[in-house]
């Protein structure tokens, strides 16, 4: 009979993985290549290191290459906060009354909060390497950039920040903590760039969106000497970086003797849900389980649901190489929601190529539903989770009933991606009752869906 788990196990410090990695060279099916809109063909290194640096370019290219190792540089950065905790989430289980075993690794354990310093190091740290001054990035919630400026701080780098203007100012402590950190904070879209003009000539009214930062990060970057762009989600490069949490979680449950039937995590543009089920999603595709895989997006954000598998632009000035993922359109604004983290219009094309081959589920949510979840989580496991991960708690607690219903006693494994602890806000609203949910339209899909490029791949979609 097996002991009962720990209530939360951390692995020792000489079990920190020691390489990434890469789960596209273990998918059958490979991901479409990103294409140079100038040239209409794929984006080589040579079209793509004036935007990045070049380690991060051979990443972002390399399909075939299973792990690749860890610099020291960065893993003595990680030591700082990782491994972090795998947690059985024992009195969740007990109020829901489920026999499922609910597991969530927690990534909240840094000062930004969330799982965004797994990329945010390493960026730097190629950065730094090549001789790279400043970077540049777009922020939602602002997790990402709070990240990056702590990153930038250890590294000696300036760091200008394009906040998603919704959350600039729903989330005046996001920017305290990054100017504490020594990065510039502009709210997006501005009128420091010729992307941002154009968008507040177009809609000057407008809240912005993660789609018109990082226009304005990436025209920044590549308009001012010794800078690069670098961004918090989305990218191969990305989803590589962020596979410590699946291989850290992976090795966990297996001290434990327990393997997850189910694995869900919040999707807004990847990075989180990708890095988890990176080493599951292998066994799967291997042949060694079969793992359900839950991505949990927001109904006002629905890009897997309710989106296009096309091609398309990752900004809405329409400056950056495009991918073919699951898209609402480039120009697609969505209405201000408390998960800033999760309103990219697109989903990672790694991702988005596994839920369009049948490897993953998908399921929208409404922020009532979202924040519901989160206060029963904190009232039973006593962390406040970001609304964004709160997703991921909606769905894992749909996952705990069903069980409950059908007695039977699975072992579900979620992302608990950050803490909600700048969101106060969100929570204050919900509590009064003032929380709106306005997903988009058909019509409004219908728009975007008619701006996508016109190219010989979208042809039929």
């Amino acid at each position: 009979m097996k002991k009962q788990a720990p209530y939360r196990l951390y692995l020792p410090e000489n079990e920190l993985p020691r390489q990434w990695y890469n789960l596209r060279a273990d998918m059958p099916r490979q991901p479409d290549p990103m294409i140079n809109p100038a040239t209409g063909k794929p984006a080589t290194l040579e079209d793509l290191t004036p935007v990045f640096s070049t380690e991060l370019v051979c990443q972002e290219l390399d399909a075939t290459t299973r792990y690749i190792d860890i610099p020291q540089d960065v893993r003595e950065m990680y030591k700082l906060y990782r491994p972090s905790p795998l947690i059985r989430a024992y009195n969740l289980e007990k109020y829901l009354g489920t026999p499922a075993k609910i597991y969530y690794k927690f990534e909240g354990n840094n000062t930004s909060g969330s799982h965004k310093l797994n990329s945010a190091i390493p960026q730097a740290y190629y950065a730094k390497a090549q001789g790279i001054t400043a970077l540049t990035t777009e922020t939602g919630a602002g997790q990402w950039g709070t990240a990056l400026a702590e990153a930038c701080a250890y590294y000696g780098l300036d760091l200008l920040v394009y906040m998603v203007k919704v959350s600039y100012q729903q989330k005046p402590y996001r920017k305290a903590v990054m100017k504490t950190f020594g990065a510039q904070v502009i709210p997006s879209p501005s009128d420091t760039t010729q992307a941002g003009r154009a968008i507040l000539a177009e809609n000057p009214d407008t809240t912005g969106s993660l789609g018109c930062a990082i226009s304005e990060a990436v025209e920044k970057a590549v308009t001012s000497p010794g800078t690069r762009y670098v961004l918090g989600s989305v990218l191969n490069q990305v989803l590589l970086h962020q596979s410590v949490i699946g291989l850290e979680a992976y090795r966990a449950l297996e001290v434990l003797d327990e393997y997850p039937d189910t694995v869900i995590g919040c999707a807004g543009g990847g990075s989180n849900l990708g890095g988890l089920i990176a080493p599951f999603m292998r066994d799967k595709l291997l042949g060694k389980n079969n793992t359900r895989f839950i991505a949990a997006e927001p109904a006002t954000c629905p890009s897997l649901t309710r989106g296009k598998y096309a091609y398309d632009f990752c900004d809405t000035g329409k400056i950056t190489p495009m991918a073919r993922m699951y898209t609402l359109g480039s120009g697609f604004i969505p209405s201000p929601s408390h998960a800033g983290g999760l309103r990219f219009h697109g989903m990672a094309p790694i991702l988005s190529k596994l839920y369009h081959d049948g490897c993953m589920e998908a399921v929208a949510l409404t922020q009532a539903r979202i924040f519901e979840a989160a206060t029963l989580f904190a009232r039973q496991e006593t962390i406040l989770p970001a609304p964004e991960s709160a997703h991921a708690i909606c769905a894992a607690i749909d996952e705990a009933i069903r069980c409950r219903e059908s007695g039977q006693a699975k072992t579900i494994l979620f992302g608990l991606s950050g803490t909600g602890y700048f969101d106060m806000t969100a929570y204050m609203e919900y509590q009064e009752g003032k929380l709106q949910d306005v997903p988009p339209t058909d019509a409004q899909l219908a728009a975007g869906f008619a701006a996508l490029p016109q190219i010989p791949q979208n042809e039929g979609i």
